[in-house]
Parts: C-alpha cells; sequence; structure tokens
C-alpha cells in the first residue's frame, strides 16, 4: 500500500475530497515525523508503538577485504505492534 492509497481510502470513508484527504494524510505523517526526529515516543492505541533509540559504536568488518571497520552511532527507529493489531493479524 502507498500513500496515494492512504489518501484513496480516507477519501472513500470520510467524504473529503481528494485535495483535503492529501492534506490530512500529509498532516499525520508530518507530526509523526516531527514527534519521532524529536527523539519522543509515539504511542498510537490500537496500532503500536514507535520509539528512537541510540545505538553506540560497534565493530564491525567490511566483507570484501575482511578488513575490521568501525560502525558509527545512529539512532534507529524500532516499532512494536499493540496487543489489538496482533490479533487482529492473526484471526
Amino acid at each position: 500500500m502507498t500513500k496515494a492509497d492512504i489518501v484513496e481510502r480516507v477519501h472513500q470513508k470520510t467524504g473529503f475530497n481528494k485535495k483535503e484527504s492529501f492534506d490530512l494524510v500529509e498532516s499525520v505523517f508530518e507530526v509523526m515525523k516531527e514527534t519521532l526526529a524529536g527523539g519522543e515516543d509515539l504511542k498510537l492505541s490500537g496500532f503500536g508503538n514507535f520509539k528512537v533509540r541510540q545505538k553506540a559504536d560497534r565493530r564491525g568488518r567490511n566483507p570484501q577485504t575482511g578488513e575490521a571497520i568501525t560502525i558509527e552511532a545512529r539512532r534507529i527507529l524500532s516499532f512494536k505492534p499493540s496487543h489489538v493489531l496482533k490479533s487482529s493479524l492473526n484471526k
């Protein structure tokens, strides 16, 4: 499913025109991005939790040369689905 598919479904379910539906979907995604970029967790009841975690530097190996390298520290996004979502997937 693409963002355009989501906009189409919002359009069908709400009766908003496509421009309003697109703006609504864009606004929701923008708020989600800003929240996560600010380091806050995002909890959507009935859907799941998005969490930003910090990964430390670690040792790695270049698979082509076998040379040891350091993989830089970075922030990653993890998602844990809610029990409601899990149960609806496993009906």
